[in-house]
């Protein structure tokens, strides 16, 4: 191992907090410090994501350095001996608040949080055999919920592999990919990504769709939507628009949609294995104060919504306040839509959780409702 691994280590922790997430120090770190090669960033990522991951079970008052090694030791028992971890043990890997805001804390997912995150690819649909052969170590994994999920254990830089550079797959967590498979939208239809992003769900949308109608992508920061563009270009994608949103009850363009993503800023208790820094920053009142956005968001889309068009709501997060009361607050207050049912496997529902144990990725909740229709009314063409 680099020498440099231990003090960089301590640099990033002691600098990153609240408002600078540990991820965003790490690569200022690796960045000041010159010279910094990929098996020592990895490494150094590795290190740093451990103590995070096993922090609460060092020893109080030693110094980082020597937590740092404690976090190893527990890393490795974890990988090697999982099952000498208790119920109780578990428990302690994340705050104690969590039992008071989540309305199931299963020790399944508490144990899943402990483990290594895995890496998961989005073919383009029908190139996952070439995705197997080219990019080397890759696994196909499919599910009802994502069928073009491959994930992969290996170190490569994808990013540099000759598939990725032809828009042949997308990095994409299977718990995404699987939202938009329940979007289901057809050829043809106008969608509305809301929170875009980079755009990884708006892509997936628009490969869902062939090409085929238009998804508009929205964001309230333009550099997002300039990686979306950078992205689609590659990816050979071109039926989508994008515009600015700030949330509001103004939609980014004339028409109703044939169906709304609203895939909300939320707490990320759902990430929390990929992000265990997270878990250490954030707060009960982020959460309550996250779901009035959320909710805000919703109640501003419903006159966008075309009749028998369909809104899908989407939150990385397992807090109650986030999902079921979100979702139910929208039901009642919106007695013109109703709860439609997601997907056709044994899980369809019109409240899904995806939980980082099932599927092996993020965790994430879903909810959906589709627009009634006036007494006497057509949907309005697609």
């Amino acid at each position: 191992m680099d020498k440099r691994v231990y003090p960089l280590a301590t640099k990033v922790i002691e600098l990153a907090g609240t408002e600078r997430p540990a991820d965003a120090v790490l690569r200022l770190v690796i960045r000041d410090a010159g010279h910094v090669g990929k098996q020592t960033a990895g490494e150094l990522s590795e290190m740093v994501f451990g103590y995070y991951r096993w922090r609460a079970f060092v020893t109080p008052g030693r110094t980082l350095e020597y937590n740092l090694h404690e976090s190893e030791d527990l890393v490795r028992r974890f990988t090697e001996q999982p099952a000498s971890f208790s119920a109780e043990d578990l428990k302690r890997s994340v705050p104690e608040w969590v039992f008071d805001e989540m309305a199931d804390v299963p020790t399944a997912w508490l144990r899943s949080l402990q483990a290594e995150p895995r890496l998961w690819l989005r073919s383009r649909t029908g190139n996952s055999g070439r995705v197997l052969r080219e990019v080397p170590g890759s696994v196909a994994a499919p599910h009802v919920l994502a069928p073009e999920a491959l994930y992969y254990p290996g170190k490569a830089d994808l990013f540099k592999t000759t598939p990725f550079q032809h828009g042949v797959f997308e990095i994409q967590d299977i718990a995404s990919q699987a939202v938009g498979t329940l979007c289901a939208p057809r050829h043809g239809d106008r969608w509305w990504d809301t929170c875009a992003g980079e755009g990884g769900k708006t892509m997936h949308l628009c490969d869902l769709m062939e090409n085929k109608g238009t998804v508009w992508a929205t964001d309230r920061v333009e550099w997002r939507l300039k990686q979306l563009r950078i992205r689609a270009r590659r990816a050979q994608i071109f039926n989508f628009r994008v515009a600015l949103w700030d949330g509001s009850a103004t939609p980014p363009a004339e028409g109703r949609c044939n169906g709304i993503l609203i895939d909300a800023p939320c707490s990320g208790i759902g990430t929390w294995q990929r992000n265990p820094h997270a878990r250490w920053t954030t707060s009960p009142k982020d959460l309550h104060e996250l779901a009035a956005i959320q909710l805000s968001m919703l109640n501003n889309v419903v006159d966008a919504v075309k009749p028998g068009g369909r809104i899908v709501y989407s939150v990385c997060t397992l807090s109650r306040a986030e999902t079921t009361a979100v979702a139910n607050a929208f039901t009642a207050a919106h007695p013109d839509f109703e709860p439609l049912v997601l997907g056709a496997d044994k899980g369809a529902s019109a409240q899904r959780w995806i939980w980082p144990q099932d599927l092996g990725g993020n965790g994430m909740f879903i909810a959906a409702w589709k627009k009634k229709k006036a007494a006497g009314q057509l949907t309005a063409p697609e």
